[in-house]
């Protein structure tokens, strides 16, 4: 089984959704997720607070230095991700789709790095 990242990208510029669409979305991702159980592939998962939460850590000279806010400077950002495990690249792309529909936003697929072997 190849690992999958499955992460979620809403469009953070447009205006929140109506409560009742919200709560819809709530269950259909919950769905979703007990779909993904269900079948064996859910790894792992989780929603991401807005990118304004973000901290970034860097270390310049072995100094620790932080700043607030997202890494990127965009207007498109990371809210939330699932880790499968499948058989390969076609079966990554029907959970994402599954996926997609349940959240309401695009879902990128990429696969995990193999262990090097030693």
């Amino acid at each position: 089984m190849t690992q999958y990242l499955l992460s979620v990208h809403p469009d953070y510029s447009a205006p929140a959704p109506d409560p009742t669409v919200m709560e819809q979305t709530y269950r259909d991702v919950d769905a979703f997720n007990d779909e993904l159980r269900q079948s064996g592939a859910w790894v792992f998962a989780g929603g991401l607070h807005p990118p304004e939460s973000a901290t970034v850590v860097r270390v310049r000279d072995g100094d620790v230095v932080t700043t607030d806010g997202p890494y990127a400077e965009t207007k498109e950002h990371l809210g939330g991700f699932w880790i499968i495990a499948v058989a390969d690249l076609d079966s990554a792309l029907d959970w994402a789709a599954k996926g997609s529909a349940a959240c309401a936003a695009p879902v990128e697929v990429r696969p995990f790095q193999q262990e090097p072997e030693g």
